[in-house]
């Protein structure tokens, strides 16, 4: 039905006549799982049936047959007892100040996490009400707004229809929008152009909300209403708001991820919209336009968040006793990483053994002091091949057994011309390394913020190399000059980190020249 007018929808589906009653497998499963509140499910096939909207019944099946794992998480964070810490980081004037307190209160209560505390599942809490005035509200802005008059059925399903973005709290933001964007159509030099459209909305978005990296450690996504009170968030909150404010006038936007940078600390979440030929132009909401944003940092994998259930996801083919790494467990999530990156397949062998009950084998990066999955396949015999793969980059293949990150395989490093090479360190030939800094990337405050590294004379330097564990080398003070390390064994990659450091600092190889290249 792609490219189909929405009007001419309506009439072919309508002109089918009624029905009889079968809601799809997917919707059944949804109704069985729902429990007390099945009858407000039903209530909206119910509605639609009756009022003989049969592609306003489709969209409800769209929305109830994909409500698996679709909720409101409430985290909290607890220390090493699992016992809760209370922290708010509105406590705190900023982020340095932040994580002097996180440092307090971890020298206090041990290493602090957030862990899972509730899941208000929607298929037990949506009313009625809520999805029909948002399912009749996303088609009249599909209907009234000229941007949209191209997108297709399953285009509207997936990129205008949803009534949530991530895990935040269900709230009714479409109506809020929908009143105070009622003057953007008339913004407008072309009023069918989705991107205009897009700059438009962000530039009213910028001008009242804005980053603040306090909300990296802030523990649930934030609502419409928290945001429209504090008027700030991380870069996840900049890209739920955008979704609101432009899907609430049809405008087809997205989110894309990547689960950890590939070249620096943390992650990211981005923008993308339609434009009129359907391609994805990106964009950060409240902060960067459509044409005006580039991503600052090194992507390995990038995944695009959706709200149909992707039938090829990892959590799709997991066994219901399998664990998945963090960013990868979602049912909800698909791989775009050739729309964005030149990529390549690689294989790899996994020459530490297969432990016990293990089906995938996973690909990392090096991020925040720790090799983090981004990918994932099946092991075949004793190898792995993992398809679209950013180039000019670190990886290790890994298992993921009793929830931690093992070693499957030598690190490698993958040129930018696809070539692999092994890093295997070589004890045999010795290296005596001068270094003159521990990372080569200086950072800022932005949404894919990560910590300045420099040395400071004074504070102590450890080397390390990578032997499917960090093995240290030895420790130097700093100088005014170079720290210099001897009987580094060869072919190795290294890690030079300051003592108490938040080991944001980078891994790195030692070419022909002797010189750090930076990974």
């Amino acid at each position: 039905m792609k490219k189909i007018n929405f009007l001419f929808i309506t009439a072919l589906l309508i002109s089918c006549g009624p029905r009889d009653f079968k809601a799809p497998e997917e919707v059944t499963a949804i109704l069985e799982k729902s429990g007390n509140n099945k009858p407000e499910l039903e209530a909206v096939i119910r509605h639609y049936k009756d009022s003989k909207e049969v592609i306003k019944e489709e969209a409800a099946y769209y929305l109830i047959g994909n409500l698996e794992g679709q909720g409101y998480a409430v985290y909290r964070l607890v220390d090493t007892t699992g016992k809760k810490v209370e922290f708010n980081v509105l406590d705190y004037r900023n982020y340095d100040s932040l994580l002097t307190g996180w440092d307090k209160l971890e020298k206090e209560k041990g290493t602090l996490r957030f862990e899972l505390d509730t899941l208000i599942r929607d298929y037990n809490t949506l009313t009625a009400d809520y999805l029909i005035t948002n399912i009749d509200l996303a088609f009249e802005a599909w209907e009234k707004n000229p941007w949209a008059k191209n997108l297709g059925f399953d285009q509207f399903c997936e990129y205008v229809l949803p009534y949530r973005s991530s895990n935040e709290p269900i709230e009714n933001w479409r109506q809020y929008f929908i009143q105070e964007l009622a003057w953007v159509k008339d913004s407008l030099k072309d009023k069918t152009d989705p991107v205009e459209a897009t700059g438009i909305v962000n530039d009213y978005i910028k001008s009242w909300f804005s980053f603040d990296p306090r909300y990296y450690e802030h523990p649930t996504d934030q609502g419409l209403k928290e945001m429209l009170l504090n008027k700030m968030g991380r870069c996840e909150d900049m890209t739920n708001l955008a979704i609101y404010a432009m899907r609430a006038l049809a405008i087809p936007v997205m989110s894309d991820f990547t689960p950890y940078w590939a070249n620096t600390g943390n992650n990211h979440a981005w923008n993308a919209v339609l434009d009129k030929n359907d391609s994805v132009i990106i964009f950060m909401g409240g902060e960067s336009n459509p044409g005006e944003y580039h991503l600052g940092n090194k992507l390995a994998k990038v995944w695009r968040k959706t709200f149909a259930i992707q039938g090829n996801s990892l959590a799709m083919k997991m066994e219901e006793w399998e664990k998945a790494p963090k960013y990868l467990s979602s049912k909800t999530i698909k791989d775009v990483t050739d729309k964005y990156i030149p990529v390549t397949p690689i294989k790899v062998e996994l020459t530490k053994g297969i432990p016990d009950s293990t089906n995938f084998v996973y690909i990392c990066v090096f991020n925040s002091g720790e090799w983090c999955a981004i990918d994932y396949t099946r092991p075949y015999g004793m190898k792995a091949t993992f398809s679209k793969m950013g180039m000019g980059i670190a990886y290790l293949p890994a298992f993921y057994y009793d929830e931690e990150i093992i070693p499957a395989g030598n690190a490698i490093i993958l040129s930018d011309s696809g070539k692999i090479e092994a890093k295997i360190p070589d004890h045999k030939s010795k290296l005596t390394l001068t270094l003159y800094s521990t990372t080569q990337r200086l950072t800022k405050e932005t949404t894919d913020f990560t910590e300045k590294a420099k040395f400071n004379p004074g504070s102590s330097y450890t080397l390390y190399y990578w032997n499917d564990k960090w093995e240290k080398i030895g420790t130097e003070e700093a100088g005014e000059g170079p720290l210099i390390f001897s009987n580094v064994p060869s072919n190795a990659i290294y890690w030079l980190v300051e003592d108490d450091s938040r080991e944001e600092e980078r891994i790195f190889t030692i070419d022909e020249e002797d010189q750090q290249i930076w990974w």
